[in-house]
């Protein structure tokens, strides 16, 4: 499990890559490459407020090698009170 304070997400991502998608750190952050028809997908799941699961890594791959998991959770109004 990886926390980030923020997230980009990016469809460029093209099919002759070899990977389903890539993710790597970018100093604070996590940017997950998808390719443009998961980008639709991803949009369309924000807009609907469901939660949407990106597996990465390359398509050949036997097991995947990680997954990004955006899971909306109740809203903690006591967060950062202080």
């Amino acid at each position: 499990v990886t926390g980030a304070s923020f997230f980009v997400f990016s469809g460029a991502l093209k099919s002759s890559s070899g990977y389903l998608a890539k993710s790597s750190i970018v100093e604070d952050g996590v940017m997950v490459q998808i390719a443009a028809e998961n980008m639709d997908s991803l949009r369309q799941a924000l807009r609907e407020m469901k939660d949407f699961t990106i597996t990465c890594g390359k398509v050949d791959a036997e097991d995947p090698q990680e997954h990004v998991h955006i899971q909306w959770v109740e809203d903690d109004k006591n967060f950062n009170k202080g």
